[in-house]
């Protein structure tokens, strides 16, 4: 307890609870929260090795929220910025633990400009894909 007779808690990351952070999610349940099929997530675990959920003891695969978050990683990085799968793979490797550091250790102005033009660039990538998609049926 501290000084003021409040219980102290561990850092989180921001607007998790305790609850959420120890809950365990099955493979439809993550399959539905991130929009893909659980072929594609077992896949996923066989070409990621940081993908690694725990095993029930009736074999079900279990999803922690560190699982979670990593699977919308590997999707943003395949399906939003063209990574291929060794690509993605490398990329998670390297980045493991830098890539808030990088963002926490520059300006934050300039790295929420990054984070802008970056969406600006993939949103401009998706449009034009749109519109070549609309020529070639012509």
């Amino acid at each position: 307890m501290s000084p003021n007779g409040s219980a102290t808690q561990t850092a989180r990351p921001q607007g998790r609870s305790q609850e959420e952070e120890q809950r365990l999610y099955r493979i439809g349940e993550v399959a539905r929260l991130t929009e893909l099929k659980p072929f594609v997530l077992r896949y996923w675990e066989t070409e990621f090795p940081m993908l690694e959920p725990v095993k029930s003891s009736s074999g079900h695969r279990m999803y922690r929220l560190e699982d979670v978050d990593m699977v919308l990683k590997i999707k943003r990085l395949l399906y939003d910025e063209g990574f291929t799968i060794a690509g993605a793979r490398r990329h998670l490797r390297e980045h493991k633990d830098g890539a808030m550091e990088h963002l926490n250790a520059g300006n934050s102005s300039d790295g929420a400009a990054q984070l802008l033009s970056r969406k600006m660039l993939l949103d401009l990538r998706d449009t034009l894909r749109a519109f070549l998609t609309l020529l070639e049926r012509r």
